[in-house]
């Protein structure tokens, strides 16, 4: 049977890029890239993507499982579905990125690199997913959704988290159900554009995405897959169009909203959050995020939280996110 992380790992030439089983068919649409479709008409196209960075590799190790209970049988198709790896050559050498980070290039984004496999990458899987959804369209599917699964460098206050890409139409309640049973923890919803593969596939196709955030970013084989039971069991309801499960988590979902975009702007630069702080720190009233030349970035709420800081990205990029709960 068909092996989607096997076959994308080797870099081997696909002798056979397409096939059938009894209820689906399938396509090889590239380099980790690989699209079902059943056999019966269905209303929804699913994008679910992974290895984005490719050292994330749980989200990887969950969508091949899935995958390959599809073309075993074992596990009914009932969406038109698009699988994607998204960094192959990332993925083979347990790097975040090899020479820039992807998810900060969709959009056309691309277009403001030096060119690399990186770039390339990135306007190829824009190609890919434009053809999915038109193609799908024409098929009569009338929904379309994009979840890209992550994990976290550093440690998280709330495990599991979704972002919510910036969007001036009404947030699905079909996803926001789906991310509820999937059991995270806490939702953010961005207040500006960028570069990510989830906020362009909201921009241009109105799908209805949500990046995730999984855990912690661990070698392929090392990752306890027991943390990802919720996850699993909901992508498996969304792919063969069952009734959500029940939630498990024992706290609500807590939904916070993006206040402060902390922009390096400059090389003096200095960022002021711990190194040790978890994602979803808290920070009074006050406090100095960071400073560079010409401008101090503060806690102006009562309280807000950071998320995703870091002091080393290249000028011109976010080195953190601060929110207030929603």
């Amino acid at each position: 049977m068909f092996d989607l992380l096997a076959t994308t790992l080797s870099g081997d030439a696909v002798t056979e890029p397409a096939g059938q089983s009894e209820t689906l068919d399938w396509q090889w649409r590239g380099e980790g890239i690989l699209e079902l479709s059943p056999r019966q008409p269905c209303e929804a196209a699913v994008v679910i993507s992974a290895g984005i960075h490719g050292n994330e590799t749980a989200p990887v190790e969950l969508l091949n499982q899935l995958v390959s209970e599809l073309l075993s049988g074992e596990r009914l198709l009932r969406v038109r579905l698009l699988v994607i790896l998204g960094n192959p050559p990332s993925m083979r050498i347990n790097k975040r990125f090899v020479e820039a980070d992807m998810n900060r290039m969709f959009g056309g984004r691309h277009a403001r690199y030096t060119p690399n496999d990186e770039t390339r990458r990135a306007q190829e899987l824009e190609q890919v997913m434009a053809l999915f959804y038109r193609s799908a369209t024409a098929a009569g599917t009338t929904q379309r959704f994009h979840y890209d699964l992550h994990t976290a460098i550093r440690g998280s206050k709330h495990v599991r988290f979704g972002l919510l890409p910036l969007q001036t139409r009404a947030k699905s309640e079909t996803m926001l159900a789906w991310l509820d049973a999937a059991g995270l923890d806490a939702l953010v919803h961005h207040r500006s554009p960028g570069g990510t593969f989830t906020h362009f596939s909201s921009e241009v196709f109105q799908a209805d995405s949500c990046t995730l955030e999984l855990g912690k970013a661990l070698p392929f084989g090392n990752n306890d897959h027991t943390q990802f039971t919720a996850i699993r069991r909901a992508l498996e309801t969304l792919v063969s169009g069952e009734p959500l499960p029940a939630r498990q988590a024992a706290s609500p979902l807590v939904h916070y909203r993006v206040v402060q975009d902390v922009i390096r702007s400059q090389e003096d630069f200095e960022l002021f959050i711990p190194a040790e702080a978890l994602n979803f720190t808290a920070f009074s009233q006050g406090f100095v995020i960071a400073k560079e030349s010409g401008k101090i970035y503060k806690v102006e709420a009562e309280e807000e939280v950071v998320l995703f800081p870091n002091p080393n990205v290249a000028l011109g990029l976010r080195a953190g996110l601060m929110l207030v709960k929603m």
